[in-house]
C-alpha cells in the first residue's frame, strides 16, 4: 500500500517506521535530537512550503509532510489496526463477612 505524504511524494506503507506530530505542543528531546542529526545527516527531505504538520521517518529517509499526522495515519489504515482499549470500572467488592466465632 502507498502513502501520499504530500506535494509529489508518495511512499510504501512497509518502509513506514513513525509517523510524528509537529503540531504536538511537546515532542521528546530525543526526537528532537534525531531530528536535528537527521538534518545535518542530510536525510530531511522537506515537502511543506511553510510549518510542517508531521515528520515521517521510513526506513531510509525523513520527510517533512504538510499534512497533519492523524490525516496520514487514516491513509495508511493504522486506524484499523490499534486497539483502544478503554478501561473498565472496577467491579465493587462484596463486603467481607465477620467470621463468626465458635
Amino acid at each position: 500500500m502507498f502513502l501520499h505524504l504530500g506535494g509529489d511524494k508518495v511512499v510504501l506503507t512497509r518502509e513506514l517506521i513513525a509517523i510524528i506530530n509537529l503540531e504536538s505542543p511537546v515532542i521528546a528531546p530525543s526526537t528532537k535530537e534525531f531530528m536535528k542529526v537527521a538534518e545535518e545527516e542530510g536525510f530531511v527531505t522537506s515537502l511543506a512550503e511553510k510549518d510542517p504538520k508531521s515528520c515521517v521517518i521510513t526506513d531510509r529517509d525523513v520527510y517533512m509532510s504538510p499534512i497533519s499526522s492523524v490525516t496520514l495515519k487514516n491513509r495508511a489504515g493504522f486506524v484499523e489496526k490499534i486497539s483502544i482499549k478503554k478501561k473498565r470500572p472496577r467491579k465493587a467488592r462484596p463486603a467481607r463477612s465477620a467470621r463468626s466465632a465458635h
